[in-house]
């Protein structure tokens, strides 16, 4: 079932997320509603907040990347209780977007290394270290279990310029071709 990708503004994202155990309910279905609503909406990542669940879970298939990054092909993984260890290099910056702030996209700094632990979909615990845009797109979509959106991230100026398109967004003003919930329509 694809289900409505939260957009900026709601409270939801800007909440740290809880963790969850195996038996949280539903969970499998939760999962797969999440991976449909991702690829309905062309995304590469997503968090379970932008779907309205406070909860430790996001998910990323980089393999658009893979004609920049031929190592990416079919790097599709699952991230249950994430905790990111190390980040680590020489930050550098790259132009993001985000499915909850559509129509938006900006130069975001980060270190283009991470290491993390995290469950996967067989609550296996497991570490590894991910580099270039896997990172990236990895540190992005930790960010929102943070509670943090990629604007936080951007220059307060920038920011404020782009004040009037955000508050839009908040308030449905703006052309998708997913579903969204808008918290100030």
């Amino acid at each position: 079932m694809i289900l409505p990708i939260i957009a900026y503004g709601d409270p939801i994202l800007k909440r740290e997320a809880e963790e969850i155990d195996k038996d949280y309910p539903f969970l499998a279905e939760f999962i797969e509603n999440m991976w449909e609503t991702m690829y309905n909406a062309e995304g590469v990542g997503l968090a379970a907040p932008q779907v309205g669940k406070s909860i430790r879970i996001f998910m990323v298939d980089c393999t658009p990347f893979e004609e920049d990054e031929p190592q990416l092909k079919g790097f599709k993984k699952l991230f249950i209780n994430p905790i990111i260890i190390e980040e680590t290099g020489k930050e550098w910056s790259f132009n993001e977007g985000c499915l909850s702030i559509p129509a938006i996209r900006e130069d975001v700094s980060r270190q283009p290394k991470v290491t993390i632990e995290y469950y996967d979909e067989n609550w296996e615990l497991t570490e590894e270290t991910y580099d270039g845009l896997a990172a990236r797109v990895i540190q992005h979509e930790y960010d929102h279990i943070e509670g943090i959106l990629f604007t936080d991230k951007i220059n307060p100026l920038k920011k404020r310029l782009l004040s009037s398109k955000l508050n839009n967004i908040s308030k449905g003003n703006v052309k998708v071709s997913y579903r969204m919930k808008f918290p100030k329509k």
